[in-house]
């Protein structure tokens, strides 16, 4: 009985977890790769690894704090940040303070973090210590594995070395040094809808190579790795917001190559010429992104001169986010690990399907939650929980004589009803079915049997579809 109570009890609290979602997420971002330092110098990671808090649950979870009478000061979130080989000793991080943005995200980077040579990995991650200002531990989180590279490469970089390359579709930042003074250091970033050159903040920027052949309307988008002399597309992660369309050429000292044509390279400097335009690139003026017109070399048709605000250093970067929602339950350890979710496998149909939930962080004290139906779980490793998919009438079965699919999210909870949400969700689509007298739904979309083909996957009962939501 006492465990039927419970059950009920969490399957409530489920479901008003689904209908007002009180998530806490924090959101890592860092580059692919750091320069390691030598001797006594400290390369600072460039752009710094940064973190922000959203969400609604935070505020809600500091409004609870604040009820237990410990005061203002108690729930205030501070962080340390360090590499993973730093040991447990806060004092060898990076304190962490974080401000409230205009968008209601809290903010904070770790600007002086480095890697020495004597630190002979070559990879390495970032941990993240989250903490309430009462002394009660939010969690740890890890950044995903970060490549030291000595210098950036000189060399023409090779296809088949792809460690180093910028593929289509992967994200970059940008940053520029005026006279290579780290002081001047000023980072493409959007803010207000415009773009801007920020000292403070950067953004992550999706690069597409585009085809250069068609209009800017249309601007298919191609794979493959980008190259000097490429036209591409640079969207802000954040916003969506993009430039017009830009062609990549390399820099050596400060003139834009216009017959390079080889693969971009972490950390190289590059500028950015406006398609179509008269010698027009991409540049910063302080904190404003303007257009700069490059002069010509007249005893060298392949060059151009550029200012030193037209040229940027590229580097590939990596986002991590971490979901959570405490708000329905009484939490007492640290939320982490939170486990992350990469991949899914459905196998087998009717009364045997068994969905494979594959991803990072998983342990025995999770179980996979189709909405607000629990599934029964079983751990394999760190990187992998295996399920039964519950049946359909666990739904109810009003809606198992519809023509349209019905979708539940995924969700993982830890014994003590703590919840781990994530863009992933299932889709039963049931089989065409009719009961005689019964009229089928008139409101059905014109494109269903179109969708339903294209998700179909016969089952002994019941056709199931998995896709991730983005």
């Amino acid at each position: 009985r006492s465990s039927l109570y419970q059950t009920n009890l969490l399957r409530d609290s489920v479901r008003r977890y689904l209908q007002l979602p009180a998530d806490q997420t924090v959101l890592i971002l860092h580059a692919k790769v750091a320069q390691k330092s030598y001797g006594n110098e400290k390369r600072f990671f460039c752009p710094p690894p940064c973190v922000y808090l959203s969400g609604p649950g935070w505020k809600l979870k500091q409004e609870q704090i604040k009820a237990r009478d410990l005061g203002e000061a108690g729930f205030r979130v501070c962080g340390y940040m360090g590499l993973d080989s730093m040991g447990s000793s806060l004092m060898e991080t990076q304190k962490l303070s974080f401000e409230e943005q205009p968008d209601a995200k809290g903010f904070s980077c770790a600007k002086a973090l480095y890697i020495s040579d004597a630190d002979k990995r070559k990879h390495f991650r970032l941990v993240l210590k989250l903490f309430f200002t009462n002394g009660q531990e939010i969690g740890t989180f890890h950044s995903k594995l970060i490549k030291v590279i000595s210098k950036p490469s000189q060399k023409k970089q090779s296809l088949k070395n792809t460690d180093l390359c910028i593929s289509s579709g992967s994200k970059v930042s940008l940053f520029n040094r005026l006279r290579s003074q780290t002081v001047s250091t000023r980072y493409l970033s959007v803010e207000g809808g415009a773009f801007i050159a920020s000292a403070r903040q950067w953004a992550a920027f999706t690069l597409h190579l585009a085809d250069e052949h068609c209009a800017r309307s249309e601007f298919p988008l191609r794979e493959g790795y980008i190259r000097y002399g490429s036209v591409v597309q640079l969207v802000c992660t954040a916003t969506g917001i993009t430039l017009p369309p830009l062609i990549i050429r390399k820099v050596t000292k400060q003139y834009a190559m216009l017959d390079v044509d080889e693969p971009i390279s972490q950390l190289h400097k590059c500028a950015f010429q406006f398609q179509g335009s008269d010698r027009m690139y991409l540049c910063l003026s302080t904190e404003k992104v303007i257009q700069f017109q490059a002069s010509p070399c007249p005893k060298e048709a392949n060059r151009e001169l550029l200012n030193d605000g037209s040229c940027w250093t590229i580097i590939g970067t990596e986002t991590v986010e971490y979901t959570f929602s405490e708000s329905l339950a009484c939490v007492q350890q640290p939320v982490s690990p939170v486990p992350l979710i990469t991949a899914l496998q459905l196998t087998g149909g009717g009364d045997v399907a068994m969905l494979e939930v594959q991803g990072e962080y998983f342990h025995t004290h999770l179980k996979v939650w189709f909405g607000d139906v629990e599934a029964e779980t079983m751990y394999r490793s760190p990187k992998s929980l295996m399920c039964v998919v519950p049946d359909v009438s666990a739904f109810g079965s009003d809606w198992r004589w519809l023509r349209y699919p019905i979708t539940v999210p995924l969700l993982l909870i830890r014994d003590d009803g703590l919840i781990y949400s994530n863009s992933f969700t299932f889709t039963y689509t049931p089989e065409q079915s009719f009961i005689p007298g019964q009229q089928v739904l008139s409101d059905v979309p014109q494109d269903s049997d179109k969708l339903l083909h294209s998700i179909h996957q016969e089952f002994t009962r019941t056709n199931f579809h998995l896709f991730m939501q983005s």
